[in-house]
């Protein structure tokens, strides 16, 4: 749910397309955090809906846990109208905007150093690259993950509304103050652990997956090892960014929806008198309705999710760093 999954271009400088490439020390930031949260919030509502049903399927009984992602959505449009399938969105997208700046700003800022401090290394530029893809996308998930799981706490909470044994809240402000109420701050960081689990080697996956695909693509396109001064056409560059998106997005599902599965009803589910969840407790409870197979409940709607986040954002994300690039 989070605006995680914002990608910048890496072009190796071994195809000759470093010149695509625009590093954080050429946007003017001020410009660059304003046109993103316009563009970002967009592309989030275009998305939030299968998010909704993805959360609601992790999180339901088995009445609702075995439907595909298409049913569960035509249940919430027959329950709740088209409203249901927003719940939580107003909150996610005005709390998502100092979250996402604080996720950016760390990204770039230690890519450039990794990418700095690997520059001796005796290793292939598209590896380095990639590494440094990859450690900034586990950094800035691991400094931002404070500020996010609150947020995900409170909307994942209001997604599910509707839900059998699921508490009712009137609103955002409603469910952090009785959260405080009954289980005090700790309450607002559920699965704080399990998120830092998921989240970043989801973001250290999608990254590194991310450079690799798009080098493997250029390559496959003609632009390798001894081809110089050659520049892609516009419209290849954003179909290249947008396949590798998807493919990188595909991949972090695959890999972490487990975890994510436990994460969600960990932070979602009411433990009725049973004592504060815990990891252990809500993945033996996973077990017991559904088996090993429970650990991939909403796995289509979040691989779609992910694959479509990772291909929207990679191209606004572009679109966001070329209108915020410095006058000269």
């Amino acid at each position: 749910m989070k605006g995680t999954m914002a990608a910048e271009q890496e072009v190796a400088p071994e195809m000759g397309l470093s010149q695509t490439n625009i590093n954080w020390d050429r946007l003017d930031k001020t410009k660059f955090h304003l046109t993103g949260a316009v563009l970002f919030s967009a592309v989030s509502a275009i998305l939030h809906p299968i998010s909704v049903v993805k959360t609601r399927i992790q999180v339901a009984g088995a009445e609702l846990a075995h439907m595909n992602g298409l049913a569960v959505c035509k249940h919430i449009l027959k329950t709740d109208g088209a409203s249901g399938l927003f719940r939580g969105f107003g909150t996610l997208v005005v709390g998502s905007i100092p979250g996402r700046v604080l996720f950016l700003t760390s990204l770039e800022v230690s890519k450039g150093s990794v990418l700095k401090s690997t520059e001796d290394f005796k290793i292939p530029e598209a590896t380095r690259v990639a590494i440094a893809n990859g450690a900034a996308g586990l950094i800035s998930s691991l400094i931002s993950e404070g500020y996010f799981v609150p947020l995900d706490v409170v909307c994942q909470r209001l997604m599910v509304q509707g839900l059998p044994g699921v508490t009712k809240y009137n609103g955002a402000m409603d469910v952090v103050s009785k959260i405080l109420k009954t289980e005090g701050i700790r309450g607002l960081y559920r699965g704080f652990g399990m998120s830092v689990i998921t989240y970043s080697p989801q973001s250290a996956v999608w990254w590194g997956a991310y450079s690799s695909a798009q080098h493997i693509i250029w390559r496959s396109l003609g632009y390798g090892d001894n081809i110089e001064k050659r520049s892609p056409q516009q419209w290849q560059m954003i179909l290249v960014q947008a396949t590798s998106g998807t493919l990188a997005g595909a991949s972090s599902a695959v890999v972490t929806t487990p975890l994510d599965t436990v994460k969600t009803r960990l932070q979602v589910m009411d433990n009725h008198g049973e004592g504060r969840p815990t990891i252990i407790k809500t993945t033996k409870q996973l077990l017991k309705e559904d088996g090993w197979k429970g650990f991939y409940r909403g796995f289509g709607p979040r691989m779609l999710n992910m694959s479509l986040w990772g291909t929207s954002m990679i191209v606004t994300y572009e679109i966001i760093k070329r209108l915020s690039v410095k006058d000269p």
